[in-house]
């Protein structure tokens, strides 16, 4: 049977009808993929967000900022020499930044619950040599670089660069107020100062660390290659040095102090939490140096045999390590299990395992022996990591973060809990800095930062930085955190009808 010819017309009107079902056809009975709701990115735990408006930073008033609170005697806060410049009291209620070229110690109330810093009116806000700014009056006060508070709250000391001097404070528990000791209490310093008491070992003090049984603080002499030893007076705060080599060791037994090696210009200094070993870093001789501590006395030993210090280059005596050229900061991990390390001029953080009978320290193998921010064999590669200084693990010791001076950013990575292992988060999570760069979050007051802490909750971390001349607050999230505004459903396309030479406010 020859097939049947429809006219012309009638084909061109099967078309549109067929044409036209397609248009109104249901999704599902075209195959077509259904609406979905995408799911919101979840933001993972140890992420940094920085607060809102004015509460987010406080700058100095001298730099006329609208971003920021403005506060008094934050000039200058965490200088090039003083990666521990910011320190909290272990209540939570006050936040303490050596500000070097204020001359002064800043003195901030913090809100636990929101983590919200304020400086109080008048000498209850700041306290600062001759006075200045309306603080309160402190002496040997000169340069200040690096600030601690006791563990029973009851004191705060500060090393004063430029006065060659560690000068001790009594804490206003309720206020946070600081008072200096009567004079003859209230400082020691390298060289006779009026007002002060002198004691060795104190050339350019660049760190104090505190044990954690609360009887002895820890001096690292920049300038005088020593770490100086105190006795602390556990009801006043008072400071006194023991005689002979007890109160001190140093590069060459210097003043009198036992001999160390590789003790040139310590930047850093932390005490193990069972009080049993303090570990230095000694930036001109790119050394972690392991000191065993005398609980008794405080006194500090160093161990031969490649035990008591580990270095970039072979030395003899010591062990050899990697990426450790101009180290400045160091920190223990809860637990006592891990150290780590901030070297300048290798732009990178090293972490090592901590033996708990010993105190001895072995680098972490393969590319968990360190994290370097221009790749380099052996090792993780870190973003933004110019210049890392300040370093701080959280509380719960799952979070080590690290403040680059260079990179004007905060650094953010995750600790295994079995190794201590570091891994900078991905993409954004991973890193906080003060202009605009790929894959990270854009954050303010980060110029020159260099210090920072974290709460003893672990809810906020703070930042000093130096060119900024603020204080940086950021929320820490303790667990994942889902958005709540979800994002834009996926849906598929639908035709649109093209529209020529559309009026105002259409195309």
């Amino acid at each position: 049977m020859r097939p049947t010819h429809l006219p012309i017309r009638t084909v061109r009107a099967l078309r549109a009808l067929i044409l036209l079902s397609a248009l109104v056809a249901p999704a599902a009975v075209l195959g077509a993929p259904t609406p979905q709701r995408s799911r919101p990115p979840v933001i993972p735990r140890g992420t940094l967000i920085q607060l809102p408006g004015s509460s987010g930073c406080l700058a100095d008033r001298s730099t006329h900022r609208r971003d920021c609170a403005l506060v008094r005697a934050l000039q200058g806060p965490a200088p090039f020499l003083g990666s521990d410049a910011i320190a909290m009291s272990g209540d939570g209620r006050n936040v303490y930044v050596a500000s070097s070229r204020s001359n002064a110690i800043a003195i901030l109330s913090r809100d636990a619950g929101t983590g919200k810093l304020k400086q109080r009116p008048g000498a209850a806000g700041c306290i600062a040599a001759g006075g200045s700014g309306g603080c309160a009056t402190a002496i040997g006060l000169r340069g200040p670089n690096s600030v601690a508070v006791s563990a029973d709250g009851k004191n705060v000391y500060a090393t004063a660069f430029g006065s060659n001097a560690v000068v001790v404070f009594h804490r206003n528990r309720s206020t946070g107020a600081l008072t200096q000791l009567a004079p003859g209490r209230g400082c020691i310093t390298n060289a006779a100062l009026p007002g002060c008491t002198t004691g060795r070992a104190l050339g350019g003090p660049d760190v104090v660390g505190l044990s954690r049984d609360g009887t002895n603080v820890y001096v690292g002499a920049f300038t005088g290659n020593a770490v100086a030893v105190f006795t602390r007076n556990t009801s006043s705060g008072a400071l006194t040095q023991p005689g002979g080599t007890g109160g001190c060791i140093a590069a060459g037994s210097a003043d009198g102090c036992a001999t160390g090696r590789a003790l040139a210009a310590p930047e850093g200094v932390a005490v193990s939490a069972d009080g049993h070993d303090v570990y230095v870093a000694a930036a001109l001789s790119n050394a972690l140096d392991v000191l065993a501590r005398t609980p008794s006395t405080g006194a500090l030993t160093q161990a031969t045999g490649g035990a008591g210090c580990i270095v970039n280059t072979p030395l003899a005596g010591c062990a050899t390590g990697v990426q450790l050229d101009g180290p400045n900061a160091v920190a223990v991990s809860p637990g006592d299990n891990n150290v780590y390390v901030t070297s300048a001029f290798s732009n990178s953080v090293t972490s090592f395992a901590r033996a708990a009978s010993t105190g001895q320290l072995t680098q972490l193998s393969g590319t968990s022996a360190c994290v370097i921010y221009v790749l380099a064999v052996g090792c993780s590669l870190g973003r933004t990591l110019s210049d890392p200084e300040g370093l701080a693990v959280s509380p719960d010791g799952a979070g080590v973060y690290v403040a680059a001076f260079v990179s004007g950013a905060i650094d953010v990575f995750d600790r295994s809990s079995g190794s201590g292992a570091l891994t900078q988060k991905p993409r954004s999570p991973g890193c906080v800095v003060s202009h605009a760069t790929p894959d990270c979050t854009p954050a303010r007051g980060l110029l020159g930062a260099s210090s920072i802490v974290v709460s003893p909750d672990g809810r906020y971390l703070y930042s000093a930085a130096f060119a900024s001349d603020a204080v940086a607050v950021f929320k820490r999230l303790t667990k994942p955190l889902t958005p709540l505004t979800p994002t834009t459903p996926t849906t598929p396309t639908t035709p649109t009808k093209h529209v020529t030479n559309p009026p105002p406010g259409l195309g």
